[in-house]
């Protein structure tokens, strides 16, 4: 571990993040930690995640509790080599200052999102990072945003630029889908990347998203360093329709609950905030007209119209698939017999949504396919 005594420390999950809540500890005061394992779960406006440990240790003391609500950057607890004395550790925790630094936590000089001009439309997206690390760009699915990316695009923007995007009819860009199928978005998207000067990235996506990578890939080598894929569609014919039409039908907060929970293994983890904000996002002028253009380029009838198999078996760049084996949305089926090349996890006891139900197993994944 780093130093005698490692603090475990309230992370700050997305922009809007300023607070969170310990739902329970899974580690107790006393046991062997290893670096990355599960340790906490915290609540957040979004979705309850598992927090791992930032480094191997034992964890000496749990300083906030079940039920605590603590601000980003609070003291959760300390981990810490067996030889630190007890007195040590509580002189380290009364002296514990929760750091306002940069100003990022209280949400000053955070990055914001801004818009760009691409394809026709606008489109806003959120940039994180500088350095000399590959670029990633980041690619939500059906009805989300980029905020779907808030576990993790701040661990990715360690030491590369980052630039994730609402892709059209979604958040905060322009509602003019066009054609809504993958090639029409794939070439937006190409068009974003010259606009924000992102000349070649691997390219990380989820689900539709997924889809409209593998057509950017396809059609444009030259821009996509790499691939990883999350649940992506394209990959079969199966879809979860009752999914697709609750989600553009679905009006009220009790309609929205159980179509959100879909896209998760344990539905207990969408919370009240993350269903009004997916409500609040669909009152936005043509975003429901969006939602059905898209749905009908897609998956009209249930049944996805484009498949991308052979297109996958084209790519010349590493690909990567990650893929929740409790997905109701798109089968995990969807991940076999695909050429020897593509590397696929499947992940137990994980829905749709990876990235936010195990995001620190796809961060992994993501940077190891970086190097």
């Amino acid at each position: 571990m780093m130093g005698r005594i490692e603090p475990i420390v309230m992370p700050k999950w997305g922009l809007a993040m300023t607070e969170g809540t310990v739902v329970g500890w899974e580690a107790g005061e006393g046991d062997r930690v290893d670096q990355g394992q599960d340790i906490l779960e915290i609540e957040t406006t979004k979705i309850t995640n598992v927090f791992e440990a930032p480094a191997g240790g034992t964890l000496r003391r749990q300083v906030v509790h079940e039920g605590d609500t603590v601000p980003v950057g609070a003291l959760l607890g300390v981990l810490a080599d067996d030889e630190v004395s007890d007195e040590e550790i509580d002189s380290f925790v009364s002296g514990f200052v929760v750091e306002a630094d940069d100003g990022e936590a209280a949400g000053e000089g955070a990055p914001e999102p801004r818009k760009a001009e691409a394809g026709g439309r606008t489109l806003r997206y959120l940039e994180m990072g500088a350095g000399e690390g590959t670029p990633v760009l980041l690619v939500h699915g059906f009805g989300a945003d980029l905020n779907a990316w808030m576990f993790v695009q701040p661990t990715l923007a360690e030491g590369r630029r980052t630039v994730a995007l609402d892709l059209p009819g979604h958040g905060g860009s322009q509602k003019d889908v066009g054609a809504g199928t993958p090639e029409s978005m794939a070439d937006t998207l190409s068009a974003f990347m010259d606009e924000v000067g992102l000349e070649r990235a691997h390219v990380v996506a989820h689900s539709l998203g997924g889809a409209v990578a593998l057509a950017l890939a396809s059609a444009k080598p030259d821009r996509v360093s790499g691939l990883t894929l999350i649940a992506p569609a394209g990959l079969g014919d199966e879809i979860n329709h009752e999914f697709i039409t609750g989600f553009i039908e679905a009006g009220r907060r009790k309609e929205m609950k159980p179509v959100l929970g879909l896209l998760v293994a344990d539905p207990s983890l969408v919370s009240r905030d993350m269903i009004e904000d997916v409500l609040k996002a669909k009152r936005i002028d043509g975003a429901e007209e969006a939602l059905r253009t898209v749905a009908a380029a897609n998956f009209a009838g249930g049944r996805q119209a484009v498949l991308l198999r052979d297109a996958l078996a084209g790519l010349s760049c590493p690909v990567e698939i990650a893929w929740g084996e409790a997905d109701r949305i798109l089968p995990a089926s969807h991940a076999e017999g695909l050429p020897e090349a593509v590397r696929v996890r499947r992940m137990a006891d994980v829905g749709h949504m990876p990235h936010m139900e195990a995001a620190g197993e796809v961060t992994r994944l993501i940077l190891a396919g970086l190097e």
